[in-house]
């Protein structure tokens, strides 16, 4: 099996979830890249988009990524975006093992309603909106997230589920 598990997908698609249950089953360090982010630059992933724009953001997101690539037993919860840029889908492909916790534009909305989870990307939409945001999106990353090793569906997807398909990998 391989030693890097990146996780790959949507807002909202259970990445941090299932990404900190899987590493514990196993024994692997979970690290969520927009956690790592927001404690290196000492400001929330909108305050840095805020103050230094994207283009700064995904730098840092990039230079994270290089030092995840660097340690062996991680699982790793990526940016919803970081696979579209600056060719982090390919690093994390040369890598590790990419998986992309794949949900349609209406499940992703509704865990999205139900999180409690701040994201400054959705904040104000109303469902409608949410909705019509999610599927122009999402149709804008799915090529980058097709060329994921593996590609799960999220609905009742568990730890257990993707450890087992790691292992057939």
């Amino acid at each position: 099996m391989n030693t890097r598990i990146f996780l790959i997908g949507f807002m909202g698609s259970g990445k941090s979830t299932l990404g900190a249950q899987l590493a514990r089953r196993l024994d692997f360090q979970f690290m969520d890249m927009d956690k790592l982010i927001e404690d290196t630059a000492e400001l929330t992933i909108p305050e840095i988009f805020n103050e230094h724009g994207e283009e700064v953001f995904r730098k840092w997101e990039y230079d994270i990524l290089l030092e995840l690539c660097r340690r062996e037993k991680l699982v790793i919860s990526t940016g919803g975006g970081a696979p579209c840029h600056l060719g982090m889908m390919d690093l994390m492909n040369a890598n590790g093992c990419t998986i992309y916790i794949e949900l349609s534009p209406e499940a992703l909305k509704d865990r999205l309603i139900q999180s409690r989870t701040e994201r400054p990307l959705i904040k104000g939409k109303s469902e409608e909106e949410l909705l019509e945001f999610i599927t122009t999106l999402l149709s804008e990353r799915e090529q980058y997230y097709s060329r994921s090793n593996l590609i799960v569906n999220g609905v009742n997807l568990n730890s257990k589920q993707l450890a087992d398909l790691l292992k057939e990998a």
